[in-house]
């Protein structure tokens, strides 16, 4: 009579029935624990002195400027390009950041004598002078943008031109608005000048008529 074979149950196997009764019995047993975070972050709200400000522009560009020590143009930044417009007062300044840092590197406003003009051998960039503050300090500079392409840039100049011309418009008509009041006021003066002079002189005729009647009426 032959032996029968020993009956060999493969380790693996076992394992894999042990993980099943373990994954089991874990399902069923449910322990309600809860695993509370080591750090607690809270929300932080971000401001970027935007928020009172409409978008009238927003542009992707690389910035220079120009080095008047080293008489050549450096880098200043890639990024964004905007013009703004605030919300109360109606200014438009120009902002732009660096595309990863953020880092502001040009930041004033435009002026009614803002002036946009090609830069020499280049359809795509445009040069302009600006009172800046990205640094901090209002410093005079002479910056030079570059786009993408030739649309962009006319697109950019064309509105600083545009709003640098409105600004011009209005200075001017308050400036004939000062010199109408101004007239006026003088009219005005020179009316009361005349009203004084009337009075006095009528006050000085009044008197001599009064002196006239008095030598003229006769002692008792």
């Amino acid at each position: 009579m032959a032996d029968k074979e020993p009956v060999v149950e493969r380790p693996e196997v076992a394992e894999e029935e042990d993980a099943s009764a373990a994954a089991a019995a874990g399902e069923e047993e449910d322990t309600g624990a809860q695993v509370a975070p080591i750090v607690r972050l809270e929300e932080v709200a971000v401001t970027t002195g935007e928020e009172d400000e409409d978008v009238l522009l927003d542009m992707k560009a690389k910035l220079y400027r120009f080095d008047k020590d080293g008489n050549q143009w450096k880098e200043r930044g890639t990024g964004t390009v905007k013009l703004l417009k605030h919300k109360e007062t109606g200014k438009v300044r120009l902002v732009m950041r660096q595309a990863k840092t953020l880092k502001i590197c040009a930041n004033h406003l435009v002026a009614s004598t803002t002036k946009m003009q090609e830069h020499a051998g280049s359809d795509k960039s445009c040069v302009w002078h600006a009172a800046d503050f990205a640094d901090g300090e209002l410093k005079e500079e002479m910056f030079a943008i570059r786009f993408g392409s030739v649309d962009n840039c006319k697109k950019f100049k064309d509105l600083v031109e545009e709003i640098a011309e409105a600004l011009s418009k209005d200075e001017g008509k308050e400036n004939e608005d000062s010199s109408s009041t101004a007239g006026l006021l003088e009219k005005l003066t020179v009316s009361e000048s005349k009203s004084e002079e009337a009075v006095k002189a009528e006050s000085t005729d009044s008197g001599k008529e009064a002196e006239t009647k008095a030598e003229a009426t006769p002692s008792e």
